[in-house]
């Protein structure tokens, strides 16, 4: 949000949002809307105009307007209907809703705020008047804007993992089921896999904690590199990462595990103070190519997929493995499957 100088006709201590919010005018008089229209684009504002409130509606419908000024008279849907539905829109924001009304008396005027207008102006409009309301619509605008970046900014906190910038243990629990329920349904393939980097311990011994917190960032960072924007990495624990990879079979998720094996491999990771060679394990968990079937449970394939990372180590680590988790062996507990390693 930027201040700007503004004219003597607008507030001087009004917050101004730049650019200016579209406006839908909603006015059955044709000249009054054409006069409207023409003072609202004068003063930098776009303007989207119709004669009526069913019309509105559809504009508002097809693209968020966070203005709407609103004739209460009108044909088939008038300014009051019109408040009304459209504050049962999921829109992308608030819309501020100005309603404009030949309608003087306070019952009137009490009935179109609670129909969920915000302010009216009586008719005939008086320009600076009609100014001065728009800074205020663009004042709580900006509010309401700068307070929903603040809630998803606390979200993504609180689902995040603050050293990394990957999602966290408890974001993964509470996504993982759901991806896995909705391969289930669609009869997609999912996979996971569990990585661990090899000797971690050794790094923040050598090296210090400091620098084993930049391998942890870098590493996370050339792992978003490898995958796709529908697929996704949280921290499961220390230095142990699980990527979740949707509609992806077990040969797919055997190929993204080898690409960010060979990726985190390839170049030091460098820091402020020293470079580190870093190398990992991969796990993969995928179940079958038609997806999950009813026995399947995400404390399964994580097992799978923990199985295979421990198996890995057992090698010699820097390497990847993998299992295809189908019927009998989804039923199974996990921590048989876990033993079995």
């Amino acid at each position: 949000m930027r201040v700007r100088h503004v004219s003597d006709r607008e507030s001087v201590n009004s917050v101004m949002l730049e650019p200016a919010p579209p406006i839908l005018l909603a006015e059955d008089d044709p000249v009054t809307r054409m006069l409207l229209t023409r003072s609202l684009k004068k003063a930098g504002y776009a303007v989207d105009a119709v004669g009526d409130g069913t019309a509105a509606f559809d504009k508002m419908v097809l693209r968020y307007h966070p203005i709407l000024i609103t004739d209460w008279e009108m044909p088939e849907m008038d300014g009051v209907q019109l408040c009304r539905a459209v504050r049962q829109l999921p829109l992308d924001g608030y819309v501020y809703v100005l309603l404009l009304t030949a309608r003087d008396a306070k019952e009137h005027l009490v009935a179109g705020l609670e129909a969920g207008a915000d302010d009216y102006l009586i008719k005939p409009v008086h320009e600076p008047e009609l100014f001065a309301r728009l800074n205020t619509a663009r004042r709580i605008l900006g509010l309401e804007h700068s307070l929903r970046l603040a809630n998803q900014q606390n979200r993504l906190l609180s689902i995040t993992d603050p050293l990394t910038g990957a999602f966290n243990r408890r974001q993964l629990m509470d996504q993982l089921p759901r991806e896995l329920e909705r391969c289930r349904r669609y009869a997609y393939p999912l996979s996971v896999v569990m990585c661990d980097i090899d000797h971690f311990k050794m790094v923040n011994d050598v090296h210090g904690h400091a620098v084993g917190d930049e391998v942890l960032r870098q590493f996370v960072a050339r792992v978003q590199a490898c995958i796709r924007g529908s697929d996704w990495i949280a921290r499961f624990g220390g230095e142990e990462f699980m990527i979740v990879l949707p509609e992806t079979p077990y040969d797919g998720g055997l190929q993204a595990a080898e690409k960010m094996r060979h990726v985190v491999e390839s170049t030091p990771f460098v820091t402020d103070s020293v470079a580190v060679p870093v190398t990992a394990s991969f796990g993969v968990g995928s179940t079958a190519p038609s997806g999950p079937d009813l026995t399947m449970r995400t404390e399964t394939l994580i097992a799978v997929a923990d199985a295979c990372l421990y198996r890995c180590k057992q090698r010699g680590r820097n390497r990847s493995s993998g299992m295809e988790v189908s019927g009998a062996v989804a039923a199974g507990p996990p921590e048989l499957i876990a033993a079995g390693r």
